[in-house]
């Protein structure tokens, strides 16, 4: 009979203890690729292409920004005349002496061709969100809000956004629908320096 030294048991056992801990590693981490929700491939792809706008923006890639964007680009801005940075940025109406203004998403979200992305710049104690259409590729439609708080909704099969005030003495019909239809998306960055700023509703 054999017998091992204490030494040599606590060796071994440590020793399959580890490989044990491995191997339940392993198992987690395939279950977690397995059970963790994926992205659709034309979504994944549309943030990619709204993200690679920004990065054009950034960097001041044109020829990029001609590419991302529809030459028929639908344009609908909500907010002071004076926020109208990327009208100006991207028409060439902004002074060379203008400071200016740096867009950068902290967080995006997707519903279909829908791109919604929200961001701020604190420094002037703005905050944005963009609701970007993309269609095989392409931005054919960008809606601005500035200093708004918004609120994302899905009304029927309406394949079209519409824009409701929150609120407001829009017809019963509207309201109507609003209230039997939860909000999917709310902007969490329009009331952090606790100021009161407009509401909108956008329904798609």
């Amino acid at each position: 009979m054999f017998l091992l030294s204490k030494t040599t048991r606590a060796l071994l056992l440590y020793q399959l203890h580890s490989a044990l801990s491995q191997e339940l590693a392993n198992s987690q981490e395939v279950l977690a690729e397995i059970t963790a929700p994926k992205l659709p491939t034309s979504t994944k792809k549309n943030q990619d292409v709204v993200l690679a706008f920004y990065e054009a923006l950034k960097s001041r890639d044109v020829d990029t920004v001609h590419k991302i964007l529809a030459h028929d680009l639908e344009w609908w801005f909500h907010g002071p005349p004076s926020h109208q940075f990327m009208m100006r940025l991207l028409t060439g109406e902004q002074k060379d002496n203008d400071v200016p203004f740096e867009f950068s998403p902290v967080s995006i979200t997707s519903f279909g061709n829908l791109v919604v992305v929200e961001g701020c710049n604190t420094s002037r104690s703005i905050s944005w969100v963009h609701a970007w259409t993309v269609t095989d590729g392409i931005i054919t439609q960008v809606r601005e809000y500035f200093n708004t708080s918004l609120t994302v909704t899905r009304l029927g099969n309406q394949s079209q956004p519409s824009d409701f005030k929150s609120k407001s003495n829009s017809s019963s019909t509207a309201e109507i629908s609003l209230l039997h239809c939860p909000s999917i998306w709310e902007s969490t960055l329009s009331n952090r320096d606790g100021k009161s700023v407009p509401g909108l509703v956008l329904a798609i």
